[in-house]
């Protein structure tokens, strides 16, 4: 270790600055920022430093060694090697601290790269060896910490006092703290700077520690690609003590999930479903009266065809707090990461999303939709869960209107590394749905010609298949794609 990390306290102690350009500048603004009485020694300083009027004492003369009487920290800021080289060496002689900014050889210490989340602050630095890569990382950081961590960590400093006295075990300490820092109520509470109900409702957790009812998070996963997750999505699993998720939730999405966290499969696929509605309410009760931070992982969006509402309406029942998180529904993934758009000026003034899905035992349960409404042009009509019926909704699209010349499109996995698209004309459906494994996603209109134009992804090293008119819809080939 090369530096060893540390936070200085100069609220109100002396602290030198040699330098009056754009970079004495910065420095200024982060040093008055933690509390410094600064003072500020050079000839001529920036117009900008005017906005510290009443702040900063400003020597108008050159450094010399005698401006570091008094001080406990130093920082050169100037374009003059030798005046840097100065200000270090009186420095060094003196014992005190000193930085020449972007040189580590002349630096008792470094000013590292800051996420500011305060009073909570991350620090992080290469030891002048790789700035870029700080800053890279310090970026990353930023997009995962929550504003409101600032407003969080006051607050729990307010309330520290009255865990430690209910609650007199450490672990059950630990646990209520790690409950609170990721409840999404105490988050909503604090993002609107409602500042009393955030405190109250840290001492009614308290009062209730002992028993107190977990919460759910309604979770939408994307549809596959783990870089489609959106950052409140990957916050939430990541924070989850109990996660149940369904069958489209890619393997890729569940390596994200916090080490320790309980999963547990609660997958329906068409023809095979598993665990049943009410099982899968059962546990997410279960769990959340446990005292358990749950998360319900599902694919694409969770109010898409996904049940999630029915599953809230349970939650609801039950009185058990929940929030969700929405995701990218397959029908945008998908049909994006194939090359075709959902609208075109051309082709598509809407888009229409419907499922193919039978409710109970494979079975229609008679509510048919409007298939003279499907059957129209100028439309993209997507279909979720609809292989098992694609003979149906060919011959229903054809019989009220829709022309069987129709470019189609089903797209397997899509947005992950084994997407594959079969494409053909709806003449072809029920044939290209055999082909097709789920989960998959059928596209019936006039854009999906444009894929031949704007597909993008996977190309270079994957194929797509198409209806061969030759083998009288009975085989596909394969088309290889330059």
């Amino acid at each position: 270790m090369d530096y060893l990390p540390m936070f200085a306290k100069l609220e109100g102690r002396p602290v030198l600055l040699v330098g009056g350009g754009e970079v004495a500048l910065r420095k200024a603004r982060l040093l008055l920022a933690a509390g410094a009485r600064l003072t500020i020694v050079s000839p001529e300083i920036e117009p900008e430093f005017s906005e510290f009027a009443g702040r900063i004492t400003h020597l108008a003369e050159r450094f010399t060694p005698a401006h570091l009487a008094g001080q406990i920290l130093v920082v050169a800021a100037t374009d003059s090697l030798e005046v840097n080289a100065l200000v270090y060496q009186s420095a060094n002689q003196l014992g005190l601290f000193v930085n020449v900014v972007d040189d580590p050889k002349r630096s008792s210490f470094i000013f590292p790269s800051i996420i500011d989340r305060s009073p909570l602050m991350v620090a992080v630095s290469s030891g002048g060896k790789a700035p870029v890569l700080v800053r890279l990382l310090r970026e990353r950081l930023e997009s995962l910490l929550p504003r409101h961590l600032g407003g969080l960590t006051e607050l729990s400093g307010r309330v520290r006092d009255k865990a430690k006295r209910v609650l007199s075990s450490i672990s059950d300490r630990r646990r209520f703290w790690e409950r609170a820092f990721a409840s999404n109520t105490l988050a909503s509470l604090i993002e609107k700077e409602d500042w009393q109900g955030a405190e109250q409702w840290l001492s009614d957790g308290l009062d209730h520690a002992k028993s107190e009812v977990g919460e759910v998070v309604l979770v939408g996963a994307g549809p596959g690609d783990p870089g489609l997750l959106t950052l409140k999505a990957l916050q939430q699993i990541q924070q989850a003590e109990v996660v149940l998720y369904d069958q489209l939730v890619s393997p890729e999405i569940l390596d994200l999930v916090r080490r320790d966290a309980t999963l547990v499969s609660v997958g329906k696929k068409a023809g095979a479903h598993s665990v049943p509605q009410e099982e899968t309410n059962r546990l997410l009760v279960t769990f959340a009266k446990a005292g358990n931070r749950v998360v319900r992982l599902k694919g694409g969006d969770p109010f898409m065809f996904g049940r999630g509402g029915e599953e809230l309406e349970v939650l609801a029942d039950e009185g058990i707090p929940f929030s969700v998180v929405p995701g990218i529904t397959a029908a945008a993934g998908a049909t994006a990461y194939a090359g075709i758009p959902l609208t075109h000026r051309d082709y598509a003034q809407s888009a229409v999303f419907i499922t193919g899905h039978c409710q109970q035992n494979g079975q229609s349960d008679g509510k048919e939709p409007d298939w003279q409404q499907l059957a129209s042009t100028n439309q993209t009509l997507v279909i979720y869960m609809g292989l098992m019926r694609s003979e149906h909704i060919q011959q229903q699209l054809v019989d009220h209107g829709r022309s069987s010349a129709t470019p189609i499109a089903i797209i397997e996995r899509g947005t992950t590394a084994r997407q594959r698209v079969l494409t053909g004309t709806l003449a072809d459906l029920a044939v290209l749905a055999k082909q097709a494994v789920s989960p998959s996603l059928i596209v019936i209109g006039e854009v999906v010609a444009l894929r031949e134009r704007l597909a993008w992804f996977g190309e270079k090293s994957g194929e797509q298949r198409r209806a061969d008119p030759d083998l009288d819809g009975c085989d596909l080939k394969l088309v290889q794609l330059a």
